[in-house]
């Protein structure tokens, strides 16, 4: 056990005991804060996915181009059941859009632009449907970081991992998301495809592991365009878990600049009052 402190001198007084008492709090201290990341850590990969995730072209995210296709793609295929509440359709003009584009293409229903986007879905109904009410997609691009990749990386590999399973309910399964219940709502761009398995042994076992994708019929878009779009869309869910990364960074970067002048300045004005106390 770690003696914290210990009373010394004067009656009532308290003080450290000595400086070894000092270096082993520090040492515990440093050894508590160690233990909590490595088991932090391992929480994070335990609850990442069993697959390994595809990486996300993150040069989309300042595209704008892209992040507007992305925001079509939404408003077309995804607000029906996913909400994101923490963004207006006004900020898509962050996006280079203009009100009246913003109007007339991607506001889809009686809202105005200064509404939150939200879905017309009732929650308890599809609670009902679907075993469980479709979440607002507004933060997870950030909640489903994890050590096996970014939020970026698991969203655009569950867009791309359906597949069809005719032993769940809506008849397609998911690679990243096993027994997921949403149905492939992207299924008419990318066709219909199975999944072949194969088995592998494991610590003294076997179990069945993802091996390919067969594809049965094709899409409206060729394998790359629909990883194209998809990534698109991605983008956008990046933006909008947090519509201002990119100016962060790009001030981040300018306050880093002025910290480092102004250091010099500071550096040097220190050493020549002192020459001068001296």
């Amino acid at each position: 056990m770690v003696r914290i402190a210990e009373l010394s001198g004067e009656p009532g007084s308290l003080a450290l005991g000595s400086s070894r008492g000092v270096g082993r709090l520090i040492a515990a201290l440093l050894a508590g804060v160690g233990l909590f990341l490595i088991l932090g850590m391992s929480d994070v990969r335990a609850a990442g996915p069993s697959v390994a995730l595809d990486s996300f072209p993150k040069q989309k995210l300042t595209d704008r181009a892209a992040l507007q296709n992305g925001a079509k793609l939404y408003m077309n295929y995804c607000l029906g059941c996913h909400g994101i509440s923490q963004v207006r359709y006004s900020r898509l003009a962050d996006l280079g859009l203009t009100q009246d584009q913003i109007k007339s293409n991607l506001i889809l229903t009686d809202a105005k632009p200064g509404d939150l986007i939200k879905t017309t879905m009732p929650l308890k109904e599809s609670a009902s449907w679907f075993g469980k009410a479709p979440p607002d997609l507004s933060l997870t691009a950030r909640s489903r970081s994890s050590g096996a990749g970014s939020g970026a990386d698991w969203i655009y590999t569950y867009l791309r991992g359906y597949y069809l399973d005719p032993s769940r309910p809506t008849g397609w399964n998911n690679i990243v998301y096993p027994a997921v219940g949403m149905p492939h709502v992207l299924w008419d761009l990318q066709g219909e495809r199975t999944a072949e398995f194969k088995k592998v042994a494991s610590h003294g076992e076997e179990k069945l592991v993802f091996d390919r994708y067969v594809q049965k019929s094709p899409g409206r878009m060729t394998s790359a365009e629909y990883d194209n779009a998809v990534a698109d869309l991605t983008a956008f869910l990046s933006w909008a878990a947090e519509p201002v990364a990119q100016t962060r960074k790009q001030v981040g970067v300018w306050v880093l600049l002025f910290l480092g002048i102004f250091f010099v300045f500071a550096w040097r004005l220190n050493a020549a009052y002192w020459r001068d106390i001296r």
